[in-house]
């Protein structure tokens, strides 16, 4: 069975929607042969990480950073999982208050050091999240899902 690691850091309501909605889309009945498994920021590790297929990363926006969790998570899998996860592919979601292009700008320059392949748009939600962006959070689960079912992604 493939593997899809979400990894995330649910610091808010508004985040924690958005990763219920991820959560949701790639858990889709509709998409067989995925086993979802959700870690939080800074319990995820190398052996997740390895053990994964794919990922879907969700952070915060803390001033124009991503989180520190999710920058500890990165910090711990980095050198453990350079050489084994290349070529993986990835999707983002990122929420801010005010901004959110300082965390994708970070999280993408991350993923592009360990060579993973970015396989959808990330979804970017700044304020309270409305009904559509968090049926963009689904699809984006949704859509690594079944690229990894189908072997497209």
């Amino acid at each position: 069975m493939t593997r899809l690691l979400v990894v995330h850091h649910t610091s808010s309501p508004a985040v924690q929607a958005m990763v219920e909605a991820v959560v949701s889309g790639a858990g889709d009945p509709a998409i067989e042969g995925v086993e979802v498994v959700t870690r939080a920021a800074l319990v995820a590790n190398a052996v997740d990480v390895l053990e994964a297929d794919g990922y879907l990363l969700g952070t915060p926006a803390n001033i124009g950073y991503m989180s520190g969790a999710l920058k500890h998570f990165f910090d711990q899998i980095y050198y453990p999982c350079l050489d084994s996860t290349v070529g993986r592919p990835y999707g983002l979601f990122v929420h801010g208050n005010s901004d959110t292009v300082g965390a994708q700008r970070a999280v993408e320059a991350i993923a592009t050091g360990l060579r993973w392949k970015r396989v959808q748009s990330p979804v970017r939600v700044v304020g309270p999240p409305a009904k559509a962006d968090l049926d963009a959070c689904w699809e984006l689960g949704a859509a690594v899902a079944a690229g990894l079912a189908t072997g497209l992604t």
